[in-house]
């Protein structure tokens, strides 16, 4: 038997086939983060030197530091629907 394996991964290599050869399954992209500050702090997200990305759930959200990351994992929950109140009232045309 291991000199059907040994065979067959010969063959595999000498014909260039590799793992890299297969195709790959396009992971679903995640909503983009609407909004210009962190969901934490408030802050403009540049204000702490670097925007910081964390992608959960198939969204995208976007912090002013790493410290606020561990925030954001008490309660993702929590900030979840913070962002879904900012951005629908984003979303919502100014009324006069």
């Amino acid at each position: 038997m291991s000199r059907f394996l040994l065979c067959t991964a010969f063959l595999l290599a000498s014909a260039g086939l590799t793992a890299a050869d297969t195709p790959a399954v396009d992971a679903p992209k995640a909503k983009a983060y609407p909004l210009d500050i962190c969901l934490v702090t408030g802050e403009k997200l540049d204000s702490m030197g670097g925007v910081v990305t964390v992608v959960q759930d198939g969204q995208e959200y976007k912090f002013c530091c790493k410290g606020c990351i561990k925030d954001f994992n008490k309660d993702p929950a929590k900030y979840a629907a913070k962002l879904a109140e900012a951005a629908k009232a984003k979303a919502e045309p100014a009324k006069p």
